[in-house]
């Protein structure tokens, strides 16, 4: 598989447009079906190397990388070359059966949740067969024709065709912090990399402003991130969840070594065989070792994800299902979320507040001309009444900016050439030194109390709810070509258009859900305070304190963690400001959410804990995202919240299951290893004792949760589940010692007798806890799942049997008598309403 152009060719940008073409054997018109499918073939997907599927076989045999599983392997050739078919019979079909189970299970969770992602993935519209199509991005091959918008990410690196104002971000390609203007040009451009080609754009960047066309020149692999995207891949910080999983897995490992460790040095001591003794040892550490946890968590986390996208949530991050079970504070942008995102123009008035049809016109003339970043305000302001602009053309543009907060278009109509600037009331007064009134000749030279007139009459049109933009104009010389900052300045204020969006009726509902949830609700907007605060007592969200982008600029990251737990609207902020604020609440142990659908939220979506925009959100926003919303409403992300929280419960029962009862067994047995002339279980029936109970455990990602469970954010915590194991482990091992007892001095037990005795019992206990475990309820008042259910009775069921089935020579087992078996009842009985008892105890005091 070839790339059109090599690197040993003439880069693409450096080639004049016709070469390009011919290069390509494409033209403007796009390509034809069978001209895709062709290509296709020849390029294959347009994915990074990263990216790529592993082939089924690949993914299986990944399995076998772990350590124990290999140990286990070297145990069983051991055995076989030592005159031991039957350990290595036994303990190869055990590990197969192991590892399938675990592929299964996980393979099938992870295809389930990449259908999710792929549901929401990013899109290109794409000319084929003359119609422009939106087709998923890996779909594209070289020679493809793409439109590109403010908010999309590149495809691809393609060669422009048209171009209109375009502004890209390339920091991730180039590390260049500010936007880069590009153009389309026939011509060549003489430059050494990217960086320089400003006549083309690349994959992995994105639009900020403007539009344009553009041929595809590389895909996948070839594109130039792709030949460097094992260096550019970033590291994530690894969540709460996934600490506390590394912390829960460093713990078990030290309890294994000293374990392993401890039944070494007794059996040395002892002079009992090496062979055996390797074998009991290697088993125990398989036994303690929670080699099922990575199956669970993968499908306790799709089956989170299944259900959320029954409730219109998608999820992208799989561990991003955990982290919003955790969040506890949300911050959300207004518009969309807290209102209807129904923005309609209701007044444009002079700078006193007098309806004036300039404003409007002015207005117009802006947002008609304006190419880059358009806003719900400039779709408002073209709806609200059509005006002739015919005689009017666009000289040039000063794109919207997140720190300008205002756009400006240059224009002229033959006669007069205007800067027309829209913009933050409070920065279009700032920058004005004359006004116009409706109905009066001539222009006013701005003093303070007209400016605080002007100032006043903004603050009552937000106090009413209205979101305000600015409206200004200047003239300029006719040789003026080309519109800069520069230019924004000496304006004249033509007055002020009033925007309307009501309130979300359905959000103070489920502002009230995610309260009594145990979430924080927080505002974090470009808005003026006025009009949020207007929107917060429409809905009913209490505001408990206010802070602005200028007062944010004069705190240190200290004072300002301190002040971001304590307020509840964040308004006027910029885009660095957002990531502060999300910082700053992370530093003082807050699990942060985001929600946002603009090009400025990405970065913020990043930076928070969850990041959740919508669907109908721009590419970059969508791409940050962890989490899609299909409904832009709250009430969906509250469903979203309370199922993170029942899929984070399910995960927790694995992870009590095998700090108490199994760890207690596995303590059992290497005390008893200390008194017993003989090996207290065999090493296949140690494995085969884990493989049981991992089988019985399948079914927990399935499990109901309790109601109770999921009216609080959940937080891992590894000091609650070492307390916990040292609260029920113990009883686990008073209880197998008892059966100890039992099986020598009340049966006289052999070897394999006692061998049996113990693994039945073993199984038993270890399953059947489950049932307690699961809930902090009364367990005959919290029903499990039918399934769960199943499994577990199962398990006992087969464990029960094995001793009078064919297998159990090969096993080491002998049959039980209905005596012991009886009294093995009785123990297990007993157990279990000690364990219950312990678990009210533990619940009590934690």
């Amino acid at each position: 598989m070839k790339s059109p152009t090599t690197s040993a060719m003439v880069p693409f940008w450096s080639m004049p447009l016709t070469d390009v073409l011919t290069r390509l054997a494409a033209n403007r018109e796009g390509l034809s079906g069978p001209e895709v499918a062709a290509r296709r073939l020849r390029y294959g997907l347009n994915v990074l190397r990263g990216e790529r599927r592993r082939a089924l076989a690949l993914e299986f045999l990944a399995r076998f990388r772990n350590p124990l599983v290999l140990l286990l392997l070297a145990a069983a050739l051991i055995a076989a070359a030592t005159g031991d078919p039957a350990s290595f019979l036994i303990i190869t079909l055990m590990v197969l059966a192991s590892v399938t189970l675990d592929f299964v299970q996980e393979h099938r969770a992870n295809r389930a949740a990449e259908r999710l992602r792929a549901s929401v993935a990013v899109r290109a519209s794409v000319l084929r067969d003359e119609v422009w199509q939106q087709i998923a991005v890996e779909d594209l091959v070289p020679g493809d024709v793409v439109q590109l918008a403010a908010g999309d990410l590149v495809p691809a690196d393609a060669r422009l065709l048209e171009s209109r104002d375009l502004f890209v971000n390339q920091a991730l390609l180039t590390g260049e912090s500010y936007p880069v203007e590009k153009q389309a040009q026939a011509d060549a451009i003489a430059a050494s990399d990217a960086g320089g080609a400003s006549n083309s754009v690349f994959m992995g960047t994105s639009v900020l402003t403007g539009s344009a066309m553009a041929i595809v020149a590389h895909t996948g692999t070839h594109t130039m991130i792709g030949s460097i995207a094992d260096s550019l891949r970033a590291v994530e910080a690894p969540s709460a969840f996934e600490r506390g999983i590394r912390q829960f897995g460093f713990l078990i490992m030290r309890l294994t070594l000293l374990l392993v460790l401890f039944v070494l040095l007794v059996n040395t001591l002892f002079h009992r065989p090496w062979l055996e003794t390797f074998m009991f040892s290697l088993a125990l550490a398989v036994g303690l070792t929670p080699e099922l946890l990575p199956m669970v968590l993968s499908v306790t986390l799709s089956r989170g994800a299944i259900r959320m996208s029954h409730r219109q949530v998608i999820v992208k991050r799989l561990a991003a299902v955990q982290d919003l079970g955790s969040m506890d504070v949300l911050c959300t942008d207004k518009t969309g979320t807290l209102t209807e995102a129904r923005i309609r123009l209701e007044r444009h008035v002079d700078p006193f507040g007098v309806e004036c049809e300039g404003v409007l016109r002015l207005a117009y003339l802006n947002s008609f001309f304006e190419t880059g970043l358009r806003s719900p305000l400039d779709d408002a302001i073209l709806a609200h009444e059509h005006i002739e602009v015919s005689g009017w053309r666009k000289i040039d543009e000063m794109p919207f900016g997140f720190e300008r907060r205002r756009v400006s278009v240059l224009v002229d109509d033959g006669n007069e050439r205007l800067l027309v600037v829209k913009g933050a009331p409070e920065d279009i007064v700032r920058l004005s030194t004359r006004y116009q009134l409706e109905g009066e000749p001539g222009l006013a030279s701005m003093t303070a109390e007209a400016m605080q007139r002007m100032r006043a009459q903004y603050d009552a049109l937000a106090q009413e709810g209205f979101r305000v933009l600015g409206v200004a104009w200047r003239k300029v010389e006719r040789t003026h070509m080309h519109a800069v900052v520069d230019d924004e300045t000496e304006l004249v204020l033509a007055g002020f258009a009033a925007f309307l969006d009501p309130p979300k009726v359905s959000a103070g509902e489920a502002l009230k859900a995610l309260a009594s949830s145990g979430i924080e609700v927080k505002v974090v907007t470009g808005d003026n305070e006025l009009v949020t605060r207007h929107v917060c007592a429409a809905i009913g969200l209490p505001v408990s304190g206010v802070l602005v982008g200028a007062q944010i600029a004069q705190l240190d990251d200290h004072a300002l963690a301190v002040q971001a737990e304590r307020v509840t609207l964040f308004c006027r902020v910029s885009p660095a400001q957002k990531t502060r604020i999300l910082d700053a609440l992370k530093r003082r142990g807050h699990v942060v959410g985001f929600l946002g659908d603009g090009v400025n939220d990405a970065p913020s979506l990043q930076a928070a804990d969850v990041g959740v925009s919508v669907d109908t959100a721009v590419d970059v926003a969508k791409e940050a995202a962890d989490l899609i919303l299909l409904e832009h409403d709250l009430r969906v992300l509250h469903e979203g919240v309370r199922e993170g929280r029942r899929t984070f419960a399910n995960v927790m029962k694995y992870i009590m299951m095998g700090t108490s009862s199994n760890f207690g067994n596995m303590f059992s047995m290497a005390g008893a290893s200390l008194f017993l002339p003989f090996l207290p279980m065999l090493p296949t029936q140690i494995l085969l004792n884990n493989l049981l109970y991992d089988a019985s455990e399948v079914a927990i990602p399935f499990d109901s949760v309790d109601e109770e469970r999921l009216d609080r954010p959940v937080h891992w915590d590894l000091g609650f589940i070492r307390n916990f194991m040292l609260t029920l482990g113990p009883v686990s091992s008073l209880f197998d010692f008892l059966t100890f007892f039992v099986l020598l001095w009340g049966f006289g037990a052999s070897a394999a007798l006692f061998q049996t005795g113990w693994f039945v019992e073993s199984i038993a206990t270890q399953v059947l806890v489950i049932f307690l475990i699961r809930t902090r309820r009364n367990p005959l008042r919290s029903r499990p799942h039918p399934l769960l259910m199943a499994t577990s009775l199962g398990i006992v069921a087969i464990a029960i049997a094995l001793p009078f089935s064919p297998l159990a020579q090969w096993l080491g087992f002998v049959r039980l008598p209905a005596s012991l078996l009886l009294a093995m009842a009785v123990l297990v009985g007993a157990y279990l309403i000690c364990a219950e008892v312990a678990k009210r105890l533990f619940y009590r005091y934690h």
